[in-house]
């Protein structure tokens, strides 16, 4: 196995780092967008991501990763071996990185049922695809805007339901298909249209380091890594633990992290005001809040929150507005949010809501 390079040895693309640690911390934000130049470190930090992410427990022999904890969401195969009273046995596995083909098709992508087989000999047969072996994993796509448009819905449709279902003439078949979704594309080979654009919960656009004494610490880490990779990666492995550890507690605290009226009229108050089209993007900053309190330590959001997760959430969903500033961040945001604030102070800022219909509007009710 290739050695991989540290995550946390990466320099500056702080936004980029961040965006990628939330989806880690709560995959059903709905994955990120990284759109920036040649050289910008985007394949390194999604390789490097996947490989500090903790083990996770997977139904033994099961092909598609299921969780042992979480019967409502097993594949087929497993609920009908639970039918059969068979065992389920736990397994730890890796956390697995799936790279898609620019050239992948649907079938490669969903997997496909055998209906040939079904009809003759009356046997179920499923092959697997791409999300299955995607499942509790990341899923990587270089190049995402050379990708077949049709395929790209197919992904983010999975991505945002966590189950994948295949149906052929009647034959059906259901497994969980619950990832990290990560895109990368240079804008100079062309744009995703806007549609799509929309479908990824976060985005950042990167470019290459200014700094001098930054592209330096580039260059020095990457030589020490290439002349000896096992060293540099010992070097880095208390810092990769480090993060590792707090992935992986954020993990278990965030469906515990709660939010008030107050917090859901600060985020309504800033996407209308930057007049964004449609509510996705309001589901996506409170999803985001709740992972950066959580990786935080913290079991309620703030407005810091709020305006970390809008500096990733917005910027792909404006058509203009004040995020064309290169000088626009989280600080500015910050302010914008407490401004706003003042219109709906009138409301009672101190109801602590804790279930509002289900996961799709961001209730703390536990998965």
């Amino acid at each position: 196995m290739p050695a991989i390079y540290p995550f946390t040895a990466i320099v500056g693309q702080e936004r980029m780092r961040r965006a990628l640690v939330l989806n880690a911390v709560d995959p059903r934000i709905g994955g990120v967008l990284i759109r920036g130049e040649r050289g910008t470190a985007k394949s390194t930090a999604a390789r490097a991501l996947a490989a500090l992410l903790p083990s996770v427990k997977v139904v033994a022999e099961c092909r598609f990763g299921c969780d042992p904890e979480k019967p409502a969401t097993w594949c087929t195969e497993c609920r009908e071996r639970a039918e059969r009273s068979e065992k389920l046995e736990a397994i730890t596995r890796h956390t697995p990185f799936v790279n898609l083909p620019v050239s992948a098709t649907e079938d490669r992508v969903v997997g496909t049922l055998d209906i040939e087989k079904a009809i003759q000999k009356g046997v179920r047969s499923f092959e697997p695809g791409v999300l299955a072996a995607a499942n509790r994993g990341l899923l990587y796509i270089d190049e995402v805007n050379l990708l077949d448009d049709h395929v790209v819905d197919v992904l983010l449709d999975a991505a945002a339901m966590g189950v994948n279902i295949v149906e052929r003439e009647g034959i059906s078949f259901t497994h969980p298909a619950r990832f990290i979704l990560v895109g990368t594309m240079n804008p100079e080979e062309g744009d995703l249209r806007p549609q799509l654009l929309d479908r990824f919960a976060l985005s950042v656009e990167i470019r290459g380091i200014r700094d001098a004494r930054e592209r330096v610490q580039i260059m020095e880490r990457n030589i020490a890594f290439e002349e000896d990779p096992k060293h540099f990666y010992d070097s880095w492995e208390e810092k990769e633990q480090e993060l590792s550890h707090q992935i992986e507690n954020a993990r278990k605290l965030v469906d515990e992290v709660t939010y008030t009226r107050q917090n859901l009229l600060s985020i309504a108050a800033l996407t209308s005001s930057l007049n964004v089209d449609g509510h996705r993007s309001d589901l996506v900053i409170l999803k985001t809040s709740r992972a950066q309190a959580a990786f935080d330590g913290r079991r309620q959001i703030n407005d810091r929150d709020i305006a970390l997760a809008a500096e990733l959430a917005l910027p792909h969903r404006l058509k203009s507005g004040p995020f064309q500033r290169e000088e626009m961040g989280m600080e500015e945001l910050q302010e914008r949010i407490e401004q706003l604030q003042g219109g709906t102070s009138g409301e009672n800022e101190e109801e602590t809501i804790s279930e509002l219909g289900g996961e799709e509007t961001g209730s703390p009710k536990k998965a």
